[in-house]
């Protein structure tokens, strides 16, 4: 049985669509939101397997599905996201978003391929011809990130250039590298070369000026990074669609909304970039996106346009993104416009139940066994230093941009210990793909820790391991109980493990249903706030703090990196 309803011979769409033959499904009794006009009009929407062939009419149906007093809306489309940080297999995010409307989504494997290379990237090519939401891949153009930390993998230009045509492929992901393009380094070079005249990702947070201008001139067109309305203004008078993202670390929704008018709205598109079931749980996923936006006074038109039509012209899908004949049949039945909550999806033509999702074929998951840590003790986080004077990570709670702060730590014994007092506790990386071992230790302000650690293999990009603590020997303990679980989450206090989540697919993906995530999720978040964590998702915001293409310090297994300068700091 195949998840997607076939694609219909040209001659029934042609006669299905003017009523000479009953269509295969017709959707009666509401109202089609139009996103050209703004109207609710009333009528029939009669499916032909997986393509509307028409609107406005009535029309007999060999099925008849009753959408009385509903408003029926264009399948919503994620621009941007990487599904590994879901913490779930394409599979079980398909399950997690798609009844809430989601039917299509572009993503960046590059945080599996930062572990596993082409093989991660196969792997989501494969999977998503094979999900109900039409999954779309773009080729990781930056593995690892920057020259300045240790990935499980490396990919040239050449390497990617045998998958470019690949019909599941949309062009070349992210360009987080910004410093790369200005500087016209070589590979970078190869790599936007390659790509001319296809859809290049861009990531350029903070850019601005002349500097915007000559990225924006290599052919990078969409956005997602601007977290002000004044760069978000400024990227789009420069041509740039601007993605407006709201995930689970990463919350810029609030700053842009005032941007989301029906002017404005033709340019701007919706993302997540990183989400967990949690948040999706408690709050939703881009049905959360869209209440939110109106609740803020976007006009709802400005908002449904950003959510599907805006998305699907940005990114050339010109076969969806409207409620109308010869469109693909991604379709949200949902209450209110306000309220968002949808009652029935159709995605590719094919209704969206649990017996659907239980007919899919699955591909085997890759990349098991990937952590290689070296062993550590507690001695490996001590931090030498004459100097008084260190830099600190400024965690800002909701942004994955970070201060860089300052602040005098005298050093005892040898070793500059945390400072509970003022929030100054250790964060150390230690390189886990089995390349040279390398291990890195600094400070962090933000996260509130009075004991204990939390450690992660989900570690931008790079996918080392990442761990903050006020103990060294919790510290260590949390290290090598990740070796023992393939990679994850784990909270340690006292010498004993609080919580934890094993993520077993190159140290990112559950093989759990993503329920049972969530609910781990759940008890690990509760484990960390009884160290004292004051952030509400911590493992992502600690993700983060070692991606070294976002400003202003970062660290990586070879130290901590100056993004401002982007050298790693003596």
């Amino acid at each position: 049985m195949s998840v997607h309803a076939p694609k219909a011979p040209l001659a029934d769409r042609i006669s299905q669509g003017r009523g000479a033959e009953p269509a295969d499904l017709v959707l009666r009794g509401g109202r089609v939101f139009d996103l050209v006009t703004g109207d609710l009009t009333p009528g029939d929407v009669a499916i032909c397997g997986d393509t509307i062939v028409g609107t406005m009419e009535p029309y007999e149906a060999r099925e008849v599905i009753d959408c009385t007093g509903k408003i029926l809306v264009p399948g919503f489309i994620d621009t941007h996201l990487h599904i590994e940080s879901s913490l779930v297999t394409p599979f079980e995010f398909d399950r997690c978003v798609t009844p809430r409307g989601v039917t299509t989504a572009i993503c960046d494997p590059h945080e599996i391929a930062n572990v596993c290379g082409l093989e991660g990237i196969t792997y989501f090519l494969e999977a998503s011809g094979l999900t109900l939401m039409d999954i779309r891949v773009q080729l990781s153009s930056c593995v690892p990130s920057t020259h300045m930390e240790t990935a499980g993998a490396r990919l040239e230009a050449a390497d990617l250039l045998p998958l470019m045509g690949h019909p599941r492929s949309l062009g070349l992901a992210e360009f987080m590298n910004f410093p790369g393009v200005l500087m016209q380094d070589a590979g970078v070079m190869a790599k936007l070369s390659a790509f001319q005249g296809q859809h290049i990702d861009g990531h350029a947070p903070l850019l601005r000026g002349k500097d915007l201008n000559g990225y924006i001139a290599a052919g990078i067109r969409t956005e997602h990074e601007a977290t002000t309305e004044a760069e978000a203004l400024e990227k789009l008078r420069k041509g740039m669609r601007v993605l407006i993202r709201e995930g689970s670390v990463s919350k810029d929704l609030h700053a842009l909304a005032g941007l989301l008018t029906e002017r404005h709205a033709p340019y701007l598109c919706f993302c997540t970039d990183d989400r967990n079931p949690l948040d999706i749980g408690e709050h939703g996923h881009l049905d959360y996106m869209i209440r939110t936006a109106i609740a803020l006074g976007a006009p709802p038109l400005a908002v449904y346009r950003a959510a599907s039509l805006s998305a699907a012209e940005a990114f050339g899908l010109k076969d969806r993104g409207l409620i109308a004949p010869g469109k693909r049949a991604d379709i949200v039945v949902i209450d209110s416009l306000e309220g968002c909550n949808a009652s029935l999806v159709l995605a590719g033509g094919r209704t969206v139940t649990e017996a659907a999702f239980a007919a899919r074929k699955t591909v085997p998951p890759v990349a098991r066994k990937s952590v290689k840590a070296p062993v550590i003790g507690p001695q490996d986080f001590r931090t030498a230093g004459n100097r008084a004077e260190t830099p600190v990570i400024g965690v800002i709670p909701g942004k994955i941009i970070t201060e860089h702060l300052t602040y005098e730590i005298a050093p005892t014994d040898g070793d500059k210990r945390p400072d509970i007092a003022r929030d100054l506790v250790k964060i150390a990386v230690i390189e886990r793909h089995g390349v040279n071992g390398n291990r890195a230790t600094g400070f962090v302000k933000g996260f509130g820790l009075k004991r204990g650690a939390i450690a992660s293999t989900v570690c931008h990009d790079h996918h080392n391991i990442a761990v903050v603590g006020a103990d060294y020997d919790d510290m260590a303990l949390a290290v090598a109980r990740l070796g023992e679980i393939e990679g994850g989450f784990v909270v340690v206090e006292g010498g004993k493990v609080q919580a934890e989540l094993a993520l077993p697919v190159a140290g990112l993906m559950s093989l759990e249903p993503f329920e049972a995530v969530r609910d781990q999720l759940v008890l690990l978040r509760a484990a960390a706030q009884g160290l004292g964590v004051t952030l509400e998702e911590p493992f992502l915001q600690l993700a983060f703090l070692c991606l070294p293409v976002i400003p202003h310090l970062k660290i990586t297994d070879h130290g901590m990196v100056d993004v401002d300068q982007f050298q790693v700091l003596p």
